[in-house]
């Protein structure tokens, strides 16, 4: 569950009445998360019109290389198993004007011990090698996502709940595991291909370790930050997108606290001298009433206008390289009352009014 209790009040707002627009045309400043194809059709049509110049998914190494394979850079060996809907989107994203971004998560036993998949690799270029395969079977690709949300515990371990305050010890290993991971992955990528675009750190608003503490801890033996080219965050928020809002505070960062979390990455010298921008990976608002992912639930109305909000302070600061949306569609109900209804469209297709907000924005 994504819990945001962060000395908050939950503020419903209300925005003015959302109208049709014609087909945006594709923008690298709008990316989602969603499916490939629903009930047997593609969906790119649909993200198409909304705009989207950036579709997101997942490649799970663990699921891909159950078993270890005998030439692990190559796409061709038989131990790997790869997705098809990864093939079909990879296919079909440029005809619709887009590219595709890639988050590869999730180690195999046979890489760290036996554990589960949240744990990091005993040798960082095991999923080097992996992604050398995963950039070969997808060429076309230039984005790649190292991890998703290592700052949380249920994504990765090694991991320490920290307090207020650097992080000293044991409790700083895990980021700096991390850090490893992501600089092993930079040189292999960019060795293939200078064109590829590494985007590490990948943090959210609060987290097992806070974005600061992980900005600040996330270092490698040399006592250097790992090279990437993006900074991800996911700024998940109970309140209106707004740079002039006042800082969460304690090391947090919401939407709110870019500037802030801008200032981190300049401060502790993440960019190595360069100002990193802001790949904005995931933001969702669910609506309608309590689900059991987030703490917290806004109206049909307010979604619309804080997504309007958030597009708005994309498309106006340069430091923001991407916003993500997540969810296209909201989740079919169940005897729980408690799915998540974080779409651009409800669970039969229907447009809520984020829907346009989005297109528009």
């Amino acid at each position: 569950m994504r819990v945001l209790v962060i000395g908050l009040l939950l503020v419903t707002l209300f925005g003015g009445a959302v109208t049709p627009i014609a087909d945006a045309a594709p923008s690298r400043k709008k990316a989602i998360w969603g499916p490939v194809v629903r009930d047997g059709k593609s969906q790119f049509p649909i993200y198409r019109d909304l705009g989207v110049g950036l579709y997101q998914t997942t490649l799970s190494w663990s699921a891909i290389a159950s078993a270890r394979p005998a030439t692990p850079r190559d796409p061709a060996d038989p131990a790997y198993r790869w997705p098809a809907d990864v093939d079909l989107a990879a296919a079909q994203a440029p005809g619709h004007g887009m590219s595709v971004s890639l988050l590869v998560t999730s180690t195999p036993r046979w890489a760290n011990g036996g554990r589960d998949a949240r744990w990091t690799p005993n040798d960082p270029k095991d999923y080097a090698d992996f992604l050398e395969a995963a950039a070969r079977r997808y060429p076309g690709v230039r984005h790649w996502m190292i991890w998703g949300e290592p700052s949380k515990e249920s994504n990765f371990q090694p991991l320490q709940s920290d307090r207020k305050g650097p992080l000293r010890g044991s409790g700083a290993r895990g980021p700096r595991l991390y850090a490893q991971l992501l600089d092993e992955a930079y040189g292999r990528l960019k060795a293939l291909n200078r064109a590829n675009l590494v985007i590490g750190g990948n943090t959210y608003t609060v987290g097992t370790v806070r974005p600061l503490n992980f900005i600040r801890a996330m270092r490698l033996p040399n006592g250097r930050a790992p090279r990437m080219d993006l900074y991800g965050h996911n700024p998940f928020s109970l309140r209106r997108p707004d740079l002039r809002a006042s800082p969460l505070g304690n090391g947090f960062a919401d939407f709110g606290d870019l500037d802030t979390l801008a200032r981190w990455l300049d401060r502790y010298r993440v960019g190595r001298g360069k100002k990193l921008r802001l790949f904005l990976s995931e933001y969702s608002l669910p609506t309608d009433r309590r689900n059991r992912e987030f703490n917290f639930f806004v109206t049909r109305r307010t979604q619309a206008s804080w997504i309007s909000s958030a597009l708005r302070v994309a498309r106006g600061w340069k430091r923001i390289y991407t916003f993500g949306y997540l969810g296209l569609y909201d989740e079919q109900p169940n005897a729980q009352r408690d799915e998540i209804r974080w779409g651009l469209l409800d669970a039969n297709g229907r447009r809520k009014p984020a829907f346009d907000a989005f297109r528009r924005g």
